[in-house]
């Protein structure tokens, strides 16, 4: 059983402590029927300290999974990143923004880096346990601006993803490492996509995941507007709307070269997400449960039947004073006649 006073337990006794010494000392000079009440009024005073100290019974020591882990997240946020081929017409960010979720309730405790691509690549987030942050960071994020794009490289991330991992491992070197690729594959330059050959010492686990199909999806104007909404226009090529398609040999090529399995996503699928390395997963004491059975009703009930009691005994003392009090209705006829014939004296009399 456990205790959370309402309040500080000092103060409770010190207001306490002085009522139930003087409703003792009424019942040592109490007599006859004068004594149950002050024991009753006692037993009340008794079960308000009860009551304020709100006993409880917690609901016992759990266990968490936590995962000591360093995971990180690669999106490709090019153009083609919203193409509209996920689940119908949706963009393709919508499926990545669903599959990090997963990742992120799959593996408790790790810790999250987030690199995004485009022209260029850069480490969102350094490797942090807050993935509340790391999700709000996904909800905002959001593709090159059309205008500006040259074209870009899916592998244009490999040094700055292998210099991540190579940090981890020499600030945590008990901890395993994962890596998440997120694209669609299309390189849009005319040079080769650089290797990650450089992350796979590092990389103990992770995917590379596929967002696209072999259809294509059309692209909105991107514009780099606060709310993240499209220009409601279309990228066009030669007269009509270009079309955004996966290319799963680059992503299988990036798969074979960190040492990890590829997967294309489609949104009728679930995420299949390999086991994090089982000598960095364990169970840890998380103390006691948060939801506590509250126990103070008991003694609110028994405070509520003697109040009760004492109301109903103070309702009587009330309904005999009135009674004694007011005459009755033949008291009140006979002093009405006494008084007129006091003020009328009889015929007889006069004579």
């Amino acid at each position: 059983m456990i205790f959370q006073p309402v309040l500080n337990i000092f103060l409770l006794v010190l207001l306490c402590v002085p009522v139930a010494a003087l409703a003792v000392i009424a019942l040592t000079k109490a007599k006859g029927r004068d004594k149950a009440l002050w024991v009753m009024r006692l037993v009340m005073l008794l079960a308000c300290f009860f009551m304020f100290l709100r006993p409880g019974i917690p609901g016992g020591v759990t266990q968490t999974l936590a995962t000591d882990t360093d995971i990180v997240l690669v999106v490709d946020t090019t153009a083609s990143i919203v193409a509209e081929d996920w689940n119908g017409d949706e963009p393709r960010l919508d499926g990545v923004r669903a599959d990090v979720q997963t990742i992120v309730d799959e593996y408790p405790g790790a810790r999250f880096a987030l690199i995004t691509f485009d022209a260029s690549a850069d480490l969102r987030m350094p490797l942090t346990t807050d993935t509340t942050s790391l999700v709000s960071s996904l909800d905002v994020l959001q593709p090159e601006v059309t205008s500006q794009s040259r074209g870009s490289s899916i592998g244009i991330a490999n040094q700055l993803l292998a210099d991540t991992l190579a940090n981890a491992a020499a600030s945590s070197p008990d901890r395993s490492r994962m890596v998440f690729y997120f694209g669609d594959g299309e390189q849009t330059v005319t040079s080769a996509p650089e290797p990650f050959d450089g992350s796979e010492n590092f990389t103990d686990a992770g995917a590379v995941l596929g967002y696209g199909t072999t259809e294509g999806g059309p692209m909105q104007l991107t514009t780099g507007s606060l709310d993240g909404s499209g220009s409601g226009e279309y990228i066009e090529y030669q007269g009509s709307n270009a079309l955004s398609v996966i290319d799963e040999g680059n992503l299988e090529a990036i798969a074979a070269e960190l040492g990890i399995e590829y997967q294309h996503r489609t949104a009728d699928t679930e995420l299949e997400l390999p086991e994090a390395p089982s000598t960095t997963t364990d169970y840890a004491e998380s103390g006691s449960v948060g939801n506590v059975t509250e126990l103070y009703w008991i003694a609110a009930l028994v405070v509520v039947a003697l109040l009760g009691v004492e109301l109903a005994r103070a309702s009587m003392l009330v309904a005999r004073l009135r009674l004694l009090r007011a005459p009755s209705a033949s008291t009140r006829t006979r002093t009405r006649t006494r008084g007129r014939r006091e003020k009328n004296p009889t015929d007889g009399g006069a004579a």
